[in-house]
């Protein structure tokens, strides 16, 4: 079955699926996106992920095209049309068609685009025996020039680290801000274990503010984990117990060595296989 992609109000054939090249969400990367997770047939947190992109969309003045309900039917429709029951979401609102020039004014026509479609981020055995990371060079936007907070089509930031990690043999990468604490991974954010306490950095820290990260939160605090949002440094993490990643794509993965040093006995550690059993139970029930 060909993969059908909805683009504004209309399903297409994936071959067929296209927009204009003088869109400025390809020209200048100008538009916000959420990557979503279906599991049973039902998009996970939708209403989650829809608030996040209206808030994406305001922080960049750029008018969503449809209402908030509207556009929670058209994901649900694109997901029934290509009778996903577990798999992955892209959506995507760009500014639309216009010059060759950075005026938004100039543009018309914002693009709603829905992609539904199968994912495999990490092999299975990652989750078994965890992953290593390194900590890259290439820092996190400074929030004073663009939040970390806005799901923006220009993830150049976060590729140019991933690439880093990649030539390192890392499939994911760590990086800090701008004063040299854990910010989050190029695609994830970040989790440590310290003393039966979950730590993970704070919002303004400058990390994107994840779904997922809230989910794992509040999974933590139903079972009396106690969970710290503070800044991290390097050390935090080299001498951390446990450590884990989470993200929509990636859902909740350990990660057993960072920068060569092992995580504790460098193996998943005992609340990080608690969460993800828990994690899972929620998303597969």
């Amino acid at each position: 079955m060909s993969v059908k992609v909805y683009i504004n109000g209309r399903l297409y054939d994936k071959q067929d699926a296209k927009i204009s090249v003088y869109d400025h969400g390809l020209l200048y990367g100008d538009g916000v996106f959420e990557g979503m997770r279906i599991y049973g047939g039902k998009v996970f947190r939708l209403q989650d992920h829809l608030e996040r992109l209206w808030h994406s969309a305001k922080a960049i003045w750029l008018e969503m095209p449809m209402s908030m309900e509207d556009l929670a039917s058209a994901v649900n429709q694109t997901v029934k049309a290509n009778e996903l029951a577990d798999g992955y979401v892209r959506l995507i609102v760009t500014r639309g068609a216009g010059t060759l020039g950075l005026d938004p004014h100039c543009t018309s026509d914002p693009q709603v685009i829905i992609i539904a479609d199968l994912i495999s981020l990490y092999p299975e055995e990652f989750y078994e025996k965890g992953l290593e990371i390194i900590t890259v060079s290439t820092i996190r936007n400074h929030p004073a020039a663009l939040s970390p907070r806005i799901k923006s089509l220009n993830y150049l930031n976060n590729i140019l680290a991933k690439i880093e990690g990649l030539q390192a043999g890392c499939v994911e990468a760590l990086m800090l801000n701008h004063r040299g604490e854990v910010a989050e991974c190029t695609g994830d954010n970040i989790f440590l274990v310290s003393r039966g306490q979950l730590l993970t950095p704070p919002i303004d820290a400058g990390i994107l503010e994840g779904i997922t990260r809230a989910v794992v939160i509040e999974l933590a605090v139903a079972v009396g984990i106690t969970v710290r949002e503070i800044p991290l440094t390097k050390h935090d993490v080299y001498i951390a117990d446990e450590c884990f990643l989470t993200g929509s794509a990636a859902e909740l993965v350990p990660v057993v060595k960072v920068d060569s040093r092992p995580i504790g006995d460098g193996r998943p550690g005992p609340i990080t296989q608690q969460l993800l059993t828990r994690f899972h139970e929620l998303t597969r029930q």
